[in-house]
């Protein structure tokens, strides 16, 4: 996937300028898709070349413009196309897990700390995911707001099931995260306790 398809997803809810974009980017579809600002401006005026979004100036303070960017018809077939194409998975690069793989280099201490760390990170993500997920339920997140105006009603109902079926995929996934984690915890004990007083983990495999 490129940046360019995020780009059409957020502009499925109605037109931005570079800024709103920049904004939006990060409380949207960048909870999937992660861009710096740095990648979205440039990646906007490439799709208007490409004739995927319109420009035009709008009033931005007392005296000055913004150009703020609507989707086309050409990037509404674009990005249809590309929803209604099989992805291919890309290879895996996790360094995190490719570390904890090797944690008999680290020292036992520094190897909790880690995981403590990979524990609190995915404990905030759960709790912001899940807040963000309560809002599109209750339809008072503002990207969904927006979105919902510029929809048929009859296609509400849709937008928010999906929507929340993702997050709540997500979440799922962090709190998997913070299980191996702890597990990890419990496993780096537990080799650090000696033959003599080591005691059985819970396996994770199945039996």
């Amino acid at each position: 996937m490129s940046l360019r398809y995020a780009l059409l997803a957020l502009l499925t809810a109605g037109p931005v300028t570079g800024y709103d974009a920049a904004k939006r980017f990060s409380g949207s579809v960048g909870h999937v898709w992660h861009a710096p600002d740095s990648q979205i401006y440039p990646e906007l005026r490439r799709m208007e070349s490409d004739g995927f979004v319109a420009g035009e100036q709008v009033r931005w303070g007392p005296r000055s413009t913004k150009t703020q960017y609507r989707i086309t018809e050409d990037g509404i077939d674009a990005f249809r196309s590309w929803m209604n194409t099989p992805l291919d998975h890309m290879p895996v690069r996790d360094a995190f897990h490719m570390q904890a793989a090797y944690f008999e280099w680290a020292d036992p201490e520094c190897a909790r700390r880690i995981l403590r760390s990979h524990i609190d990170y995915y404990t905030e993500q759960v709790a912001q995911l899940s807040t963000i997920k309560t809002d599109i339920e209750s339809r008072t997140d503002s990207m969904i707001a927006r979105r919902l105006q510029n929809r048929p009603v009859e296609e509400h109902d849709r937008i928010i099931a999906y929507k929340a079926h993702t997050y709540a995929g997500m979440i799922a996934r962090c709190r998997s995260e913070i299980d191996w984690a702890e597990s990890g915890l419990a496993l780096v004990d537990h080799l650090e306790a000696g033959p003599d007083q080591q005691t059985p983990i819970a396996s994770e495999q199945p039996e």
